[in-house]
């Protein structure tokens, strides 16, 4: 791309959100990153990739923010979910620093918003959709899928809503909410779509 752009994506689990910035980065031939930050973190960290996956997306009540203020200085203070988050969005931004890239989660939309060209992009799905997908690709037994899902979703809103002081899923924090029930693919071109008009609007 002859511009960085920084591509997030929120998701509803069972969206196919992940497959979709996947696709999305593979056509765009720019690096993707979801689940690929655990072993960075832990790589960069020395915490064994067993415990950063224990802790990835949840949220500790007492947190208190100290990368947007005092940096990592006081690192010794926080939690361990705390710890990996301050060290994740320290990867975020060094990775977006690098160049165009699709992030998938992580409160990646907020992290980066402010310094970056970001475009934010979250993936919704109707709830028989998500059933289908889970139950699918996630072996998610049929009976129990709808509350998966609602349970998986509302673990990662209070991830998102503790981190930034936003609402996940509000559509005032995207540039774009997209219903996959018109499919991966469909999706990916109408990603691609927006972004010709994105860089027009922006770049």
């Amino acid at each position: 791309m002859k511009n960085n752009l920084i591509i997030t994506i929120g998701r509803q689990f069972g969206s196919g959100g992940r497959y979709i910035g996947k696709m999305l980065a593979e056509e765009l031939e720019i690096p993707f990153f979801d689940r690929e930050l655990i072993d960075i973190i832990s790589e960069k960290s020395g915490v064994s990739k067993e415990i950063v996956e224990s802790v990835d997306e949840k949220a500790n009540k007492f947190f208190y923010s100290l990368m947007f203020a005092g940096g990592t200085d006081n690192m010794y203070d926080l939690s361990m979910n705390d710890k990996i988050f301050v060290l994740q969005a320290d990867i975020l931004k060094k990775l977006a620093d690098e160049g165009s890239c699709v992030f998938v989660g992580r409160c990646a939309d907020y992290i980066l918003n402010n310094n970056y060209n970001v475009l934010k992009i979250f993936i919704y799905q109707s709830m028989e959709g998500k059933k289908e997908r889970a139950i699918k690709y996630y072996n998610v037994p049929a009976e129990k899928a709808e509350n998966i899902i609602l349970k998986n979703d509302k673990r990662r809103a209070a991830y998102y809503n503790y981190y930034t002081n936003l609402k996940w899923g509000n559509l005032e924090n995207y540039d774009l909410c997209i219903n996959s029930d018109m499919g991966i693919e469909n999706a990916v071109k109408l990603i691609k779509s927006y972004i010709d008009i994105y860089y027009d609007k922006k770049i």
